[in-house]
């Protein structure tokens, strides 16, 4: 994928995929969020979804034997790009395997792989590994364990461009999957280290009492997951859900400080600089 670049100081606009992982507990549905290293130079300390830049390798030039549920075409389609849409559905399923451990992919009998047993877990854990140092592609590994990526069980939610002004910025698909059984989410202590299955209302009551930390559009998601009352609902409002127009916010100064704010607030259309156009 090549990077676009701003009016802005050319700062390079990256493409990324997320993936907000749900499951049900006995207060309804809860999300799989990891801290990020407190040394990291972007976020640090924050809880986020499982995610990160979409990478050339997940580009492959044949994707076809490694995916199940969705052509090229109509990945194409949803992203609204002319070709490697397939790609943010790679980059997704692949850094959720790298940072949280937790693989989208179906064995060779169509279900979503079960690493419950010993010498699976092992294993998978070396080929986690090898994707998350680069050694190995993810679809290297799907062609040596028979897998196909589930492409199908991952929709998309949201996409949220960082705005104009900040020294990183990137073009986000966010995306929503259910857990799969037989899998532990487990954090790989480098990039993230921590991992904890919460509920949108714990999290952003957490980050209201200063506990947890979160980045604006972590918060406007938790915010929108938080009116369903099962992770069932939230898959099949994704699964409906149609065309997503790109979020640009912008940041404006008040009061000596900055805030962030969004198409339909007061400030948004007064704002005078010209934003990315999407």
């Amino acid at each position: 994928m090549e990077l676009q670049t701003t009016n802005a100081g050319d700062i390079p606009v990256r493409d990324a995929a997320t993936v907000i992982v749900v499951r049900d507990c006995a207060t309804g549905p809860e999300v799989c969020m990891l801290r990020r290293n407190l040394k990291s130079d972007f976020v640090g300390g924050a809880y986020v979804f499982p995610g990160g830049g979409v990478d050339p390798q997940d580009a492959h030039d044949d994707l076809a034997p490694y995916v199940m549920g969705r052509t090229a075409e109509s990945a194409d389609r949803d992203m609204e790009v002319d070709s490697g849409g397939l790609a943010f559905w790679v980059a997704a399923i692949r850094e959720s395997f790298e940072e949280a451990g937790l693989l989208f992919a179906y064995d060779e009998p169509g279900l979503l792989v079960d690493l419950a047993h010993p010498l699976l877990t092992e294993r998978y854990r070396r080929h986690r590994s090898d994707v998350d140092s680069g050694r190995r592609r993810l679809v290297e590994i799907c062609g040596e364990e028979s897998l196909r990526l589930a492409v199908d069980h991952i929709h998309t939610f949201s996409r949220w461009i960082t705005p104009l002004g900040a020294p990183r910025r990137y073009d986000t698909r966010f995306f929503v999957a259910e857990a799969p059984s037989g899998q532990e989410a487990i954090h790989d202590d480098r990039e993230v280290i921590a991992t904890v299955w919460i509920t949108p209302e714990e999290a952003l009551a957490r980050h209201e009492r200063g506990e947890f930390e979160l980045i604006f559009p972590t918060i406007r998601t938790l915010e929108s997951l938080r009116v369903f009352s099962t992770a069932g609902e939230i898959i099949d409002h994704a699964a409906h859900i149609g065309r997503i127009p790109a979020t640009l916010p912008r940041i404006v100064e008040r009061d000596g400080g900055l805030r962030i704010v969004l198409p339909g607030d007061l400030e948004f259309d007064a704002i005078t600089a010209r934003p990315l156009e999407p």
